[in-house]
């Protein structure tokens, strides 16, 4: 008699109808850590009925407590239910300890350089906590770098990039860059997805000049301590020297297209 039979394996649409979302949005949820499916040898999904239990309460979150995306996967990585992810934006705790190794520094040293507590810096390089963009500008000037090497993004990539094979960083709660073009490029583009009340955190500075565009939501910045208010369809371009911050005062998601250059960001 043969061994038990193998794990029983479900493909994306048999989960969709089962959580009750679309094969979409279990996409968009994996590209925030949410679940990992197994690959078959023709490349389609297979989920497990642990995967589906998860999805569950993600859809839970999203339609009693009214969470987004962004917000379910902090709150499940809090918890521990998701573990997270050792590429993409889980990447960034491991970058940052190797760059602190690299450099033979201890967690007091570059916490106090950098003025976050160590406690903070240490979850941060287990994956357990995110930055504000604020903060993880400050750790790549302290090590002499750029937030767009938190991305794992030094490889080429083609002229197209699907919006399934963006690189993702979550930067704080509520705050999710999306990378649009990465490689030997001179602009930086990225697509925020900033939740109600999320922002920056604290001013910022970093070289370079700097474009955004508000597709959806409303977004209020501030540049030398000038308050702008923007809407859908207003643009606007500042130079990234110039201290600024950013949040969205609205009750939904704001997406922001906004690119930088050079990628000094």
């Amino acid at each position: 008699m043969k061994g038990a039979d193998p794990k029983p394996y479900l493909k994306i649409g048999d989960v969709a109808r089962l959580v009750g979302v679309s094969p979409s949005v279990i996409r968009s949820w994996e590209s925030l850590g949410l679940t990992r499916p197994h690959r078959s040898s023709s490349k389609y999904r297979l989920y497990t009925p642990e995967d589906v239990k998860l999805l569950k309460r993600a859809r839970f979150l999203r339609k009693v407590r009214g969470l987004n995306a962004p917000a379910i996967a902090q709150l499940l990585k809090r918890e521990g239910v998701v573990r997270p992810a050792p590429n993409g934006s889980g990447a960034i705790g491991v970058h940052l300890r190797q760059m602190r190794l690299r450099r033979a520094l201890s967690l007091a040293q570059v916490a106090k350089r950098v003025g976050i507590s160590v406690g903070f810096l240490s979850a941060l390089e287990r994956s357990n906590m995110s930055a504000s963009v604020s903060t993880l500008r400050k750790l790549a000037r302290f090590y002499k770098t750029n937030i767009l090497d938190f991305f794992d993004a030094a490889e080429s990539n083609s002229r197209l990039v699907p919006s399934h094979k963006r690189k993702v960083l979550e930067a704080g709660p509520g705050v999710r860059m999306e990378l649009l073009a990465w490689g030997n490029t001179v602009m930086e583009p990225h697509l925020f997805r900033i939740a109600p009340r999320a922002g920056s955190g604290e001013s910022y500075t970093h070289e370079g000049e700097e474009f955004l565009h508000v597709l959806q939501g409303r977004l209020h910045i501030s540049v030398a301590e000038e308050e702008y208010r923007l809407k859908p369809g207003d643009s606007f371009y500042f130079e990234s020297a110039t201290p600024h911050r950013w949040f969205n005062p609205g009750r939904t998601e704001t997406r922001v297209l906004w690119v930088n250059t050079p990628p000094t960001f």
